[in-house]
């Protein structure tokens, strides 16, 4: 059996979680799993409405439950971008799996997220001017945990070939 079964991807909102854990998943031959959706799909609720009706602690609560069951093997699986911040999700994934942090600049990701931006619970009320700013502040809390993934892949100068050759080392 392959010393790991599961990837996790972590990383800021807007840094192609998804994407690249779809794209990775299908490479390797492995199922893909986004933990948002799980969430979403276990609560009946999407996440900005948990976050407005029922709060940020809850749907932490959630996301830390559902992190724990993932029974699949063999699953690239995208977090939220606050999920290695919270409890002690970032050790659980580390003993659980390889951990990747997508990496991207805070005007990268501000260009990502301008087109998604209502969709998310944490910048649906930032304006344009001030995104910027606020994914720098976000992110400088936040990149303490992303940057205890095993991996960093700078998505401004890498190719999804040279993240799967460094993963297929990894996981062989």
């Amino acid at each position: 059996m392959a010393p790991y079964s599961k990837i996790f991807l972590v990383g800021f909102m807007g840094s192609g979680k998804t994407t690249v854990g779809k794209k990775l998943a299908s490479r390797l031959g492995w199922s893909f799993m986004d933990l948002d959706e799980r969430i979403e799909s276990g609560a009946g609720m999407k996440i900005t409405e948990i976050f407005s009706e029922k709060g940020e602690p809850y749907f932490r609560k959630l996301e830390y439950d559902v992190l724990r069951n993932i029974e699949e093997s063999e699953t690239v699986v995208s977090t939220g971008g606050g999920t290695p911040c919270s409890d002690d999700n970032m050790e659980y994934m580390l003993n659980s799996g390889l951990t990747i942090y997508l990496k991207m600049t805070p005007s990268q990701l501000k260009g990502r997220l301008l087109k998604s931006s209502r969709e998310r619970p944490l910048i649906k009320n930032v304006g344009i001017r001030e995104l910027e700013g606020f994914i720098e502040k976000k992110l400088l809390e936040r990149e303490k945990w992303y940057c205890r993934a095993e991996l960093t892949f700078e998505r401004s100068c890498s190719d999804l070939s040279d993240l799967e050759e460094l993963v297929r080392k990894r996981i062989m």
